[in-house]
């Protein structure tokens, strides 16, 4: 049969067929090439001809993956791709097929994609969601909330394995002991799972709901998701700025919704009690103890206390 070199040789020797020829020479010579012919035999130099582009894409792509500049720099035509060349053999007639796979890095993006977007953020940095922690990553930040992390960790274990449960939880703790670092890791985890899931953090979030008195349908929505989700987080609870409306229409009327349904967690410098005398006053109204202990009501029953100790990790 007669060789590639010698068809090649048949051809014009213009400038461009003499790169052509020399890259051709190049592909062939590839060790990708030199064991896909060992792998299959039956190749011959007419099939790799008519093939050629398809080899030479499979070994530019191969280079490109083995010196890989990252997924966002990815080179290949298919962003997170390459090619793979299966050989078929049919009769006297060998052919080259290729088809496009992801490579792990593609495959991991695409997987943490699908976590994140079953949480949802309310002004909380997205770099406390971006990375995966093990449970052993959060014991060894520090080992004064060793006892908490524990709780917390069996607190996601049985959730896994039995689904969202009755009560949630209420992380109380000084500034900058990891409350809401623990509730992302906690979130994340349970996202894995196919959890839902949506942290806010409270003070921002109250200024953006006076925002959408002018959009009710936002309004809407963003309590309609917040009754929804599977896990709420409502973080720093007692550092917003409180008025009767954002108490009872808003947080009340998620609590409300949520007993008994779906966990509600919480974080905060406060203890319960103290909690309760914050819902107990607005600038607006002044002393509302009743309004106080209604709100409470639909708190203190369904959740678990985890008292957060340890050093302020903010700015370390």
């Amino acid at each position: 049969m007669e060789s590639l070199s010698d068809m090649l040789k048949q051809m014009p020797k213009t400038d461009w067929m003499k790169r052509a020829e020399q890259q051709a020479k190049l592909v062939l010579e590839d060790p990708m090439i030199l064991k896909l012919r060992e792998q299959h035999p039956a190749l011959d130099d007419r099939t790799l001809k008519v093939n050629m582009n398809r080899l030479y894409q499979y070994v530019r792509e191969y280079n490109h993956c083995a010196n890989c500049p990252g997924l966002e720099n990815c080179p290949n035509d298919m962003t997170g791709h390459y090619t793979v060349l299966n050989v078929e053999e049919t009769g006297e007639q060998t052919y080259i097929h290729e088809e496009k796979t992801a490579c792990r890095k593609f495959i991991a993006k695409q997987t943490q994609d699908a976590i994140r977007s079953r949480i949802r953020t309310f002004h909380i940095d997205e770099q406390a969601l971006s990375r995966e922690h093990t449970y052993a990553d959060i014991l060894r930040t520090d080992l004064q909330r060793a006892k908490a992390v524990d709780q917390l960790n069996d607190y996601v274990i049985r959730t896994a394995e039995e689904g969202p449960l009755k009560k949630g939880l209420y992380l109380q703790g000084s500034f900058g002991t990891g409350k809401t670092f623990l509730m992302c890791y906690m979130l994340y985890q349970l996202a894995k799972k196919g959890f839902t899931g949506a942290i806010v953090y409270m003070p921002d979030f109250a200024e953006d709901l006076k925002g959408m008195f002018g959009d009710p349908q936002k309004l809407r929505e963003t309590i309609e998701l917040l009754k929804e989700t599977d896990l709420l987080v409502f973080d720093d609870i007692g550092a917003e700025n409180l008025n009767p409306w954002l108490r009872d229409h808003v947080i009340g009327a998620i609590l409300n919704y949520r007993m008994n349904r779906k966990p509600t967690f919480f974080t905060s410098n406060y203890d319960l009690n103290a909690l309760e005398k914050h819902f107990s006053f607005t600038n607006k109204d002044g002393d509302e103890e009743f309004k106080g202990q209604r709100i409470m009501d639909r708190i203190r029953p369904y959740v678990e206390v985890l008292v957060i100790d340890g050093k302020n990790k903010r700015g370390a």
